[in-house]
């Protein structure tokens, strides 16, 4: 069976693995840390009242089968601790079916999460989580060396990430093929990080440099994935220092680190390969059989790259199995933010006392200096950046984190930096207008220590207070 492994990229899988498990293991953190007030029983888009109208075989999930937030918590927990446990290599210590189940353990898990998640898990990077997890299942562990196919599958799966972003790009806004998206991108960016404001500031000339770049990297490099060694080591090794780039400029969750990640076991390590027999036939049979049904699969996500009408971020089956990809399709020129601010006064008025809810990571106080979270992902966030966009996006939930506000939920306060409230003395009335934020200058920074500068724009949502509540006088 020598023709069906490459023990030459042994090292390669073995930090493939260990990366893959821990942003598993930020994953399903994120999920524990945060469910309870996006998709709880009391949640904002609560699992129970999703899964009434929702049948199973369109979101199969464990969740559909019974859900409560402690069973929930108990899930996710438990994909904190297999994520762990595969972290330390215990999959290596099992025999290479016991590997396998154990890979499954997380992917299953994660499964279910998303496909109960609704809004707030509609990113892509929570399908490339599961399609890149499930591919580890077939991956092997010490016992084998890893299956030639399932390598060309991880580089398939890279090359749709890349080469899918790179063509949304130039079909999409045409600043990207004028070379003129790192005008504002870094600005306008869902989440900015620490260094987003010197990123925004560097030359315009290096900016069209930046976005040459990125199009060489996104529609050339991938092809040299399938190359020979050395050059598709080489491809791969550009990939990730791209990736460490993005990493550097602003908060993209984990798809930055996931594509790293993804690049990995494409390098071929100079290291000695360990001597392992041979892979047992019912191995062979497995693996050859799963990566049939993904290549038959492969199509609808070609389709989707050669049609002029390429969408982003689409999932083509229930089990997230083989999924297209894609960001920035279009570069906003503006950006907006949604402040939302409380009251105590009986009776609403322009001037009475309105105090600033702070966010984690989206821009509030002009003052406050952003903040670098990824890989994790603060999903409140994102959505209240598209909900600036436009508040159809807004239309499901906004509403629902409002009245948590008034009640002074302690789960949704959680999702916060501050409230401007006591736990013991909620606001009476909660209003939401929009600025438009940009960054200062070098002179203004000095001047007033302040990195963004904000105008009022119209106001998002009116001054509202819990339904029953008493009038005021």
């Amino acid at each position: 069976m020598e023709w069906f492994t490459a023990s030459d990229y042994w090292l390669g899988r073995l930090v493939f693995q260990r990366a893959l498990a821990g942003l598993y293991l930020v994953a399903f953190l994120n999920a524990a840390l945060q469910f309870r007030a996006l998709i709880g029983e009391r949640g904002m888009l609560p699992v129970p009242r999703f899964v009434e109208r929702v049948p199973f075989r369109r979101s199969p999930s464990l969740f559909q089968l019974h859900y409560s937030d402690r069973f929930f918590a108990g899930c996710v927990w438990a994909g904190c601790a297999v994520s762990a446990a595969l972290l330390a290599g215990l999959d290596s210590l099992l025999p290479l079916w016991g590997g396998m189940l154990l890979w499954v353990v997380p992917w299953a898990l994660y499964l279910s999460v998303v496909n109960v998640g609704q809004t707030w898990y509609s990113f892509g990077w929570e399908s490339l989580l599961l399609e890149v997890g499930f591919l580890a299942v077939f991956l092997g562990n010490d016992e084998v060396a890893p299956p030639v196919v399932v390598l060309f599958l991880l580089r398939w799966v890279l090359f749709r990430v890349e080469f899918g972003a790179g063509l949304i790009k130039m079909r999409g806004d045409a600043c990207w093929r004028k070379l003129t998206c790192l005008d504002h991108h870094h600005e306008t960016q869902p989440m900015p990080g620490p260094l987003s404001w010197f990123f925004h500031h560097l030359p315009k000339p290096l900016h069209r440099v930046e976005v040459a770049a990125n199009h060489v990297t996104q529609l050339v490099v991938p092809f040299l994935l399938f190359a020979p060694q050395p050059v598709a080591s080489a491809a791969a090794a550009l990939m990730i220092v791209t990736q460490l780039w993005l990493v550097l400029s602003g908060n993209f969750a984990w798809l930055n680190w996931i594509t790293i990640v993804l690049a990995l076991p494409v390098i071929a390590f100079p290291a000695d390969p360990p001597a392992v027999p041979g892979a047992p036939l019912w191995y062979v049979v497995v693996v050859s059989a799963v990566s049939a049904v993904l290549l038959g699969l492969s199509h609808r996500p070609v389709r989707n790259m050669v049609s002029r009408r390429q969408v982003m971020n689409r999932s083509f089956d229930p089990l997230h199995l083989v999924n297209t990809y894609g960001a920035f399709g279009s570069v906003s020129r503006i950006r907006y933010e949604v402040v939302v601010e409380g009251t105590a006064d009986e009776v609403p008025r322009e001037d009475s006392d309105w105090r600033e809810y702070e966010f984690k990571g989206k821009p509030g106080d002009p003052r406050r200096w952003p903040r670098q979270f990824a890989p994790y992902h603060l999903r409140l966030d994102w959505l209240m950046w598209f909900a600036a966009l436009s508040p159809a996006y807004a239309g499901p939930w906004f509403g629902a984190l409002v009245e948590r506000l008034l009640e002074n939920d302690r789960d949704t306060l959680g999702l916060l930096r501050r409230s401007p409230f006591p736990a013991d003395a909620p606001p009476r009335h909660i209003r939401a207008r929009l600025f438009r934020y940009r960054y200062t200058t070098w002179r203004e920074l000095r001047e007033t220590g302040a990195c963004w500068e904000r105008t009022y724009v119209r106001e998002f949502l009116p001054p509202t207070r819990l339904t029953g509540a008493a009038p005021g006088p």
